[in-house]
């Protein structure tokens, strides 16, 4: 069971999903860091019901818990298009454009006889050995 354990962990795959996880988890936190201290203010610049809280609305005037925050909405829709477009152009197309490169590399196999060919082929033995008695 250990063993299997073992095999499973060290597979390629898993150690690089492995790493995969950690950079994008590291690559996230750097992408959020900028849209908050860059891209929301910025965002929040564009007004709102009170310069302090950002762009947004408030439904009840005297109760702040009812403030509609569309800034961090856009903050983090703006994180998540980075992050996925990250991803697309540095994993997804590389990879793809591997994939291909060896698609065409590759030579088709030798094509399997059709039961006639086979049949002929038989055939011939047959008669072949037939000859020889």
């Amino acid at each position: 069971m250990l063993k299997g354990f073992k095999d499973f962990i060290m597979r390629g795959n898993v150690v690089e999903l492995a790493v995969a996880v950690v950079i994008g988890s590291a690559f996230t936190a750097i992408v959020t860091a900028f849209t908050t201290g860059i891209i929301k203010p910025l965002i929040n610049s564009i007004g709102g019901s009170d310069p302090a809280q950002g762009l947004g609305f408030q439904i009840i005037g005297d109760k702040p818990s009812t403030f509609i925050d569309l800034g961090t909405v856009i903050n983090a829709a703006i994180n998540f298009l980075i992050v996925a477009a990250v991803v697309y152009f540095v994993l997804v197309l590389p990879i793809k454009k591997i994939q291909e490169r060896r698609e065409r590399g590759k030579e088709a196999g030798p094509s399997k006889p059709t039961d006639v060919e086979l049949l002929t082929e038989i055939r011939d033995l047959l008669q072949e050995r037939n000859a020889q008695r």
